[in-house]
């Protein structure tokens, strides 16, 4: 479904709630198409005819849920018959379960990394070789603060953003001086409906440790076109990992151990 006349194209994934939507407004905003992938239509319509009236924009939207085998190939064939180009490419999709490993059903651990990570890395696969191609493109991942350090209550979700900050990074220093630039956005936590999800972490988060999805999508863009290879929002958020990278890996443990007893 298209609206509206082309112009450059930013596909982002996640894009029907939260940051994935607050980025496509922010690009939106600045005047970027839109290609609009998450499982839902009927939000992604929604979204798509609000950024339409608003900025003029193109928008495509693209049902797709990413957690499927095949679907990101899918999608990459959608958009070459629709003669869709990709940019900027844009990995916001995610999905987090939250309590001790052993409480959370094996299912929900599989999703986790199937979306997270599978659904990711074959996004990457599937569109990063056209950009390499022609020598320009933007790669910005959503990470986390979380994959700084061990969550307990989080673990699976923490450690799938470890994966994602790694391989983020191994790709900034791939790609150097390819015309291609790979920004991984590590938001703290953030008021949306993700951090509604985290039970007992995300209601106990002291008020000043929670951001606004705004300002995460805004810092997010404006290293996403500075082709910054991390971008952590928030002084505070960017301090702790400052001192998570430098402290030993013990002592990390056993504060983010004490940590989670304390708010569980």
């Amino acid at each position: 479904m298209l609206r509206g006349e082309r112009k450059e194209t930013v596909l982002i994934t996640g894009a029907s709630s939260g940051i994935g939507e607050a980025l496509a407004r922010e690009f939106a905003a600045h005047g970027h198409d839109l290609i609009l992938v998450a499982r839902g239509a009927d939000n992604l319509n929604a979204l798509a005819d609000k950024l339409v009236a608003s900025y003029q924009v193109m928008v495509s939207v693209q049902p797709t849920d990413l957690s499927q085998a095949g679907s990101a190939e899918g999608l990459a064939l959608t958009l070459q018959r629709e003669g869709l180009p990709v940019d900027i490419l844009v990995n916001s999709a995610g999905v987090l379960e939250h309590g001790a490993f052993a409480d959370v059903a094996p299912a929900d651990h599989q999703r986790i990394v199937q979306l997270n990570v599978a659904g990711l890395t074959d996004v990457l696969a599937q569109f990063l070789p056209a950009m390499v191609a022609r020598k320009s493109g933007r790669i910005m991942n959503v990470s986390s603060v979380t994959a700084f350090l061990p969550v307990p209550g989080l673990a699976t979700y923490a450690a799938t953003k470890a994966y994602v900050l790694s391989l983020s990074e191994a790709l900034a220093d791939e790609l150097r001086g390819s015309g291609i630039t790979v920004t991984a956005l590590c938001p703290g936590f953030t008021a949306t409906s993700m951090l509604a999800g985290a039970g007992a972490v995300g209601e106990n988060m002291p008020s000043i440790l929670v951001g606004d999805v705004e300002t995460v999508a805004r810092k997010g863009f404006k290293a996403c076109m500075k082709g910054s290879p991390i971008v952590v929002p928030g002084t505070i958020n960017l301090v702790s990992t400052l001192l998570m990278r430098a402290l030993p890996k013990w002592l990390v443990r056993r504060a983010a151990g004490l940590t989670w007893r304390s708010i569980r």
